[in-house]
């Protein structure tokens, strides 16, 4: 069975469509990421942090109860994804109780956490109006369902940095096993004080803009956004994209730093091909998790040689122009793979040019436009945990639909 793909919805630094974010990919444009205020140093002193921020003119209060920026983000794509249109037709045609929802996320109660928690420490107690219910993982996935009108199964997913490539797979689990016939699957995150504060806290967050895969790499920018796809068992909206492939793998060596030999992530990416039918020599672009971080891209590079056997496959990390989006980045990159597909252009690898020779070197975009046709691309997601995620899509056939609903 084959398994559509939508038109990507998404909002980010880089821009507030699919069409917006990806000229910024090929222009290698990194307009959304600003300087953060956020807390203080040892000393006392100030902290700045780079980061992909949405400008808040494109964000509108929701009206929920417990509004928040990160509700404001997930309700800016749920309103793109009903002005597509593709919902509606998979609830006309399937049943809203056939379609379901898979969203992934990090942290989506880290705002109100960090206000309570500041009143605790400063005024002895939490704020008479706090609760923990906007912080619990069913809340965004929950107002998300009933905002659409799916009455499918609703889950909510967190696996760290793959979070929304998890999502997108379980979804296709509903649909492969007769749950759903129709999945709204992807992620939602925020660039919030605790997420900030806490990788700033382990180190990885670099001073400058991220530098993925530089011999002077210092580590990750983060950043916010949402992207939602809609799968479903036909061709919705004539995309002609289908998710040909998806592998996961989970080391579990560590909390926090991955395999160090790649081997972890080489076997979700070898899943992703095998689970695809497809061999290395098919991919033709390589969507990299590309953090910036000394182990991260240390670990990808050898995956990558690994699974590829040294092929000079393009491929280039987003993350320069979105900042890590945590529990969106594995779909706002999928996204990416789609527009490139698409629009037949290549994202660029954005980074300083110095390579790091105790690492295998690999193929990096420096040129918007193929050297031939893209057909199939892979997106890879590494996570805290070992959580290795890899997906393939694909250009099929349009198999436009144009039945009645």
């Amino acid at each position: 069975m084959k398994i559509y793909l939508s038109q990507p919805a998404l909002i980010c630094g880089a821009g507030a469509n699919a069409g917006e974010f990806f000229e910024s990919l090929i222009r290698g444009s990194q307009k959304g990421l600003q300087r953060l205020q956020c807390g203080k140093d040892a000393d006392g002193n100030p902290q700045f942090f780079w980061a992909g921020q949405i400008a808040d003119g494109l964000l509108q209060a929701t009206g929920d109860i417990y509004d928040s920026r990160f509700l404001q983000i997930l309700d800016n794509v749920l309103n793109q994804l009903i002005s597509g249109g593709t919902v509606e037709k998979a609830l006309s045609r399937y049943g809203a109780e056939k379609v379901g929802i898979c969203l992934g996320q990090c942290d989506n109660g880290g705002e109100n956490s960090f206000e309570g928690h500041k009143a605790l420490w400063t005024e002895g107690a939490f704020p008479t109006d706090y609760t923990l219910t906007a912080q619990g993982a069913d809340y965004p996935v929950t107002y998300a369902a009933r905002k659409l009108g799916t009455k499918g199964p609703a889950l909510s997913l967190a696996t760290a940095c793959s979070s929304s490539a998890t999502a997108i797979i379980r979804a296709r689990d509903l649909i492969l096993s007769g749950i759903c016939d129709a999945v709204i699957a992807g992620g939602a995150d925020v660039a919030s004080a605790t997420t900030l504060l806490g990788f700033n806290s382990l180190e990885a967050i670099s001073p400058e803009k991220t530098n993925p895969f530089s011999k002077k790499r210092a580590g990750i920018t983060l950043g916010e956004g949402a992207a939602f796809f809609v799968l479903s068992r036909d061709d919705l909206d004539g995309a002609g994209l289908v998710l040909s492939g998806a592998g996961e793998s989970s080391d579990a060596s560590h909390m926090t730093a991955p395999l160090a030999d790649g081997s972890g992530a080489a076997r979700a990416m070898q899943a992703a091909l095998d689970n695809a039918g497809l061999s290395a020599d098919d991919i033709d672009y390589i969507n990299l998790h590309g953090t910036g971080t000394r182990l991260n891209d240390s670990m990808e590079a050898k995956a990558v040689d690994r699974v590829f056997g040294g092929r000079a496959i393009p491929a280039s990390s987003t993350k320069p122009m979105t900042g890590h989006t945590l529990g969106a980045a594995g779909a706002l990159e999928l996204a990416a793979c789609f527009c490139a597909i698409q629009e037949q252009k290549l994202p660029l690898h954005l980074w300083d040019g110095l390579f790091d020779d105790e690492i295998p070197r690999l193929n990096f975009v420096a040129d918007a436009q193929p050297q031939g046709e893209i057909r199939r691309c892979m997106s890879n997601s590494f996570a805290f945990g070992g959580c290795n995620a890899s997906l393939i899509i694909e250009k099929t056939a349009a198999e436009a639909y144009n039945k009645k609903v």
